[in-house]
């Protein structure tokens, strides 16, 4: 028995040392040898102080959390109830529909991403299947109502409750990529026959992807040259010159990362 006790507990020792001590300290070498910027988070800094990471996005918000029209904005992101919160940890305790870094994984029908199809998946207030969807507004014929603590309610009930705007109309899930769509005309005055890329309206696999599309930027481009009153082809030649190619110049498409963008208009005078 002591023959066998010893020698176990010596190799879990050595092991231990090995993978828990020896091999953390090599690779973190190397990384910080080779790799020294992206080892150490990637941050960017400006007139001396970190102003985020170059590999996790932020959001761009006014001083009432509203998108800053100066700005360009980053695509949605499902981290956190603001997002890009890598650890959920502002998520209020009583909501479902909170995430930390990571996927939402709904399906191509779920109400949370899609909204309410009537014929597809609407339903009314009992819950049963309806070709009509009885949240519907002039503006958004896919809402998803909200109970009052702001989570989408996709099986309504005769006792659920719902949340509601002054208007009396029923307060919809701002999550859905219809009402996403909305909010991304809205806030770049575009016409509703304005094709919306599939990036502006919906999340990375992370929830923090720093990159945006070149058609995204594009379309953002109009309203923040207004609203540094800048000419629009300072703007857009800005664009291109921060436009970062293909990985490996044939995968993937050419990307713009936001808050690098957002630097070089700061640096721009008008």
């Amino acid at each position: 028995m002591r023959r066998q006790i010893i020698p176990a507990v010596l190799l879990t020792l050595v092991m231990a040392v090995l993978t828990g001590l020896a091999y953390p300290l090599v690779v973190m070498g190397i990384s910080r040898v080779g790799f020294p910027n992206r080892s150490n988070g990637s941050f960017v800094t400006s007139k001396g102080k970190v102003v985020g990471s170059a590999l996790i996005g932020q959001n761009f918000l006014d001083q009432h959390g509203n998108p800053d029209p100066r700005y360009f904005q980053p695509r949605p992101s499902a981290s956190g109830p603001n997002g890009y919160d890598p650890t959920g940890a502002t998520c209020p305790p009583t909501s479902t529909s909170c995430l930390a870094s990571g996927a939402s994984n709904l399906g191509p029908g779920d109400p949370r991403l899609v909204g309410f199809i009537p014929g597809f998946n609407a339903v009314d207030r009992n819950g049963n299947p309806s070709k009509t969807n009885p949240f519907a507004t002039s503006d958004d014929p896919y809402c998803v109502a909200t109970d009052k603590q702001g989570n989408p309610v996709t099986s309504p009930t005769p006792t659920q409750t719902y949340a509601k705007n002054s208007d009396g109309s029923y307060a919809c899930d701002t999550n859905t990529v219809p009402e996403r769509v909305l909010s991304y005309r809205q806030l770049n005055n575009l016409s509703s026959s304005t094709t919306i890329p599939v990036d502006a309206v919906t999340a990375s696999n992370s929830g923090l992807d720093p990159d945006i599309s070149v058609a995204n930027t594009d379309l953002q481009a109009p309203r923040v040259a207004s609203a540094r009153h800048l000419s629009l082809s300072r703007v857009r030649q800005l664009i291109g010159a921060h436009t970062n190619d293909r990985q490996w110049g044939f995968l993937g498409e050419k990307t713009v990362n936001v808050l690098d963008l957002n630097l070089a208009l700061n640096a721009m005078r008008s």
